[in-house]
């Protein structure tokens, strides 16, 4: 289960480039190199994919009646949680 773990904060690392990419639309332009494009890419490409993967298995966890503490922090779970459900919708909208 140290994998979850793992991914669970690569996931939350990539939401936070989710959350940068979608400042980025607000905010006076960046200058365009490595870091921007890092950026986008994985806020907007890997941040989604590996979202739904990370809840998927925390959702069979739960289903299966373990305790999800154990393997991550509540509040990686939850800040995870959060960022899909703002991914899902502006994804829909």
């Amino acid at each position: 289960m140290q994998r979850l773990l793992f991914f669970s904060r690569v996931a939350f690392i990539c939401n936070i480039c989710f959350l940068l990419t979608w400042l980025m639309r607000y905010l006076p332009p960046m200058q365009q190199g490595h870091i921007a494009s890092t950026v986008v890419i994985l806020g907007i490409g890997l941040s989604l994919i590996l979202n739904v993967i990370i809840n998927f298995f925390i959702i069979v966890l739960l289903l299966q009646r373990k305790p999800v503490k154990e393997y991550v922090p509540l509040w990686l779970v939850v800040a995870n949680v959060l960022f899909l459900i703002a991914q899902l919708i502006l994804l829909l909208k």
